[in-house]
């Protein structure tokens, strides 16, 4: 545990222990609500209404009405659509030398997979890819960051005014068909924007981090490759050893709390840092080594209590396809840059790589 200022002068208290984080995270003392200081007021009203920043009973009922589609059997019926899009993208890069595969496959294939889950017109998501990222990289006093919100706020009001008049078979159109407890359209915005930026940034960052572990571990890639059984458990090893999320969001303490040795007083805002957890030597044995089979699993990196990732089943399940499918297509494929040389996405949230250069072939 660690008391921590950041360059914005803003201090918190960061976990860096696995058993600490388990207990914070499931802490129901502690709040999700968050104050979203500089941002236009009709900016705020939308975003501290997303699931993310919800305590018990809003969180409840909030994600109540979304769960039904993020259950592991319907993701399991997304299988072979995800395998079509997947296959088709692979197909796209055949004859290629070298290709940036965060462009390539990690971004389109979770990308068009939600926007499809959600009902987002295929002529109308060029804006999308812009908007995700100000969101999840943007600073909250940004200009970028408010007029990326504006923009896309203002889009799916539309869209929702366009669902009404004309209902729709898909998760949008479910949300606003529901009866009783019916989202506001503050709500409604609130929880697209976290569905449509949540449910393909992890995977993004997860598929692009699988290709360069296996890179940097190729015995593992050639167990991979001589046992495609193995690959629903590699991706949980590269879940532990390079998340796709680096830290939690903010939590904050209603009262004090006692974590191992410190006692954090009431009001203070606390983060667990994902990637130092899910390395924890205390709970992981050779924790800096890739090993898919390893007997002490049980990372973090999707949380942990009632907010546990809602889209865990989905990004698993588009991980195993992207990469299985992958590495049948193109054996192999290797950096085609040092890994020192490849660049990391900026900020404090995400950890993926910004781009990832490959050569396909030999």
């Amino acid at each position: 545990m660690h008391r921590v200022v950041s360059a914005a002068d803003v201090s918190f208290w960061l976990v860096t222990r696995w058993a600490e984080a388990r207990q914070i995270l499931a802490d129901p003392s502690l709040s999700k609500r968050q104050p979203l200081g500089g941002l236009p007021q009709e900016l705020q009203a939308v975003l501290s209404k997303q699931l993310l920043l919800q305590d018990p009973p809003d969180h409840t009922r909030l994600r109540r009405l979304v769960s039904g589609a993020f259950t592991p059997r319907r993701i399991a019926d997304l299988r072979p659509r995800i395998e079509q899009i997947t296959d088709r993208l692979l197909d796209g890069l055949t004859g290629a030398l070298e290709v940036d595969l965060i462009d390539a496959l990690a971004f389109p294939l979770p990308f068009e997979v939600i926007c499809e889950l959600l009902g987002i017109p295929v002529e109308e998501r060029r804006s999308f890819r812009g908007w995700s990222n100000t969101i999840i990289l943007g600073d909250l006093g940004s200009t970028d960051l408010a007029e990326a919100v504006r923009e896309l706020s203002a889009y799916l009001r539309g869209l929702f005014a366009r669902k009404r008049a004309r209902p729709t078979d898909d998760l949008l159109g479910a949300l606003l068909a529901v009866d009783g407890d019916r989202l506001d359209m503050d709500e409604l915005i609130s929880m697209s924007v976290l569905l449509l930026v949540a449910g393909h940034e992890t995977t993004v960052n997860l598929i692009g981090n699988a290709v360069y572990l296996l890179d940097r571990w190729p015995e593992q890639k050639r167990r991979l490759l001589d046992d495609p059984g193995l690959v629903p458990a590699a991706i949980e090893e590269v879940l532990r050893m390079a998340g796709p999320a680096a830290m939690s969001t903010y939590r904050v303490t209603t009262q004090p709390i006692t974590v191992g040795d410190t006692t954090i007083p009431a009001g203070e805002q606390v983060l667990v840092s994902l990637l130092s957890v899910n390395r924890d030597g205390d709970r992981f044995t050779d924790p800096d080594t890739f090993e898919p089979l390893r007997a002490d699993s049980g990372h973090l990196s999707f949380g942990h209590g009632i907010h546990f990732c809602l889209g865990a089943p989905l990004a698993r399940l588009e991980g195993q396809i992207a990469i299985g499918r992958l590495l049948a297509r193109y054996p192999d494929i290797r950096l085609a840059r040092p890994w020192q040389e490849l660049r990391w996405r900026p900020g404090l949230l995400m950890h993926g790589l910004a781009t990832l250069p490959v050569r396909m072939q030999p």
